[in-house]
């Protein structure tokens, strides 16, 4: 038995198959024949191989986010949060830097972290950060685009999952102002591409399901955020039900032979 969210490979990488949900099932290997009387009742050796498990989703929802965006302090934020809304699990992966799709920092060892969750939670400070000294300012604006990029790069259908951004450190002056800016950029991001150099604009802007203003530090907005990742995993699960019922009723229906109907030649008239 093995948990849903398995990709079978061979030692070359091959995909064997998948066990995305209970029940499914991937023929790996044949067994032999039984014996029998022309065999002296000794059974036939069946095929002999070697398969990897890799464990695709490790959470419901990965954070992504620069460093000293807030992760860890929003992590401990969610789970202190009253009431408690369903649970659901967070995978608080390490800070992505610029370049993590050429495997700096963390790299690789991150964004394959970040393919094996449901959703995405962006987390982006409201003010903007700067990484060292040495580097570029970065707005809000300018974090989520490149977040993007990273993840583009890495693997183009990564932005293609369901994500929420939370805008942290609302507490902090000027917050309210920043907050406008961004969503304005957001609704408009082709207006303000200027603000980076063509190779570091990803191919498509993502469409967040929520954006939602908070401050890890202070509590605010925490409750909202909440009920925000529940309606979105909610809704996630509902379209995937919905989908299996659907699956399943045209198995049904390709499983039922048609009815014979009879077919009447034309009336004689007398």
């Amino acid at each position: 038995m093995a948990p849903p969210g398995i990709t079978v490979t061979n030692d070359d990488g091959k995909v064997l198959g998948e066990l995305n949900t209970e029940g499914d099932r991937v023929l790996v290997a044949r067994g032999g024949q039984g014996g029998s009387y022309h065999s002296e009742f000794l059974p036939s050796k069946g095929q002999t191989r070697q398969i990897r498990l890799d464990l695709k989703l490790i959470a419901d929802l990965g954070l992504v986010g620069f460093p000293n965006a807030g992760k860890s302090s929003l992590l401990t934020a969610l789970s202190h949060a009253k009431p408690q809304i369903a649970s659901y699990a967070i995978a608080d992966l390490l800070g992505l830097i610029e370049g993590a799709h050429m495997n700096r920092g963390m790299g690789h060892q991150f964004l394959k972290h970040v393919e094996r969750t449901r959703q995405l939670l962006f987390v982006v400070d409201v003010c903007g950060f700067q990484l060292a000294s040495k580097t570029p300012f970065r707005s809000a604006f300018e974090a989520v685009q490149l977040l993007i990029k990273e993840l583009e790069l890495y693997k183009e259908d990564l932005p293609c999952k369901p994500a929420v951004l939370v805008v942290n450190k609302m507490d902090l002056p000027d917050a309210e102002d920043k907050l406008t800016e961004l969503q304005e950029q957001l609704l408009n991001p082709h207006e303000f591409s200027h603000l980076l150099p063509d190779d570091m604009l990803p191919k498509n802007n993502m469409v967040f399901r929520h954006v939602v203003p908070i401050s890890a530090a202070t509590g605010f907005g925490i409750a909202h955020l909440n009920t925000c990742i529940r309606q979105s995993l909610d809704k996630d699960a509902s379209m995937a039900t919905d989908s299996l019922h659907r699956d399943r009723l045209q198995a049904l229906k390709g499983a039922v032979p048609a009815k014979n109907t009879l077919t009447w030649g034309p009336t004689a008239s007398v």
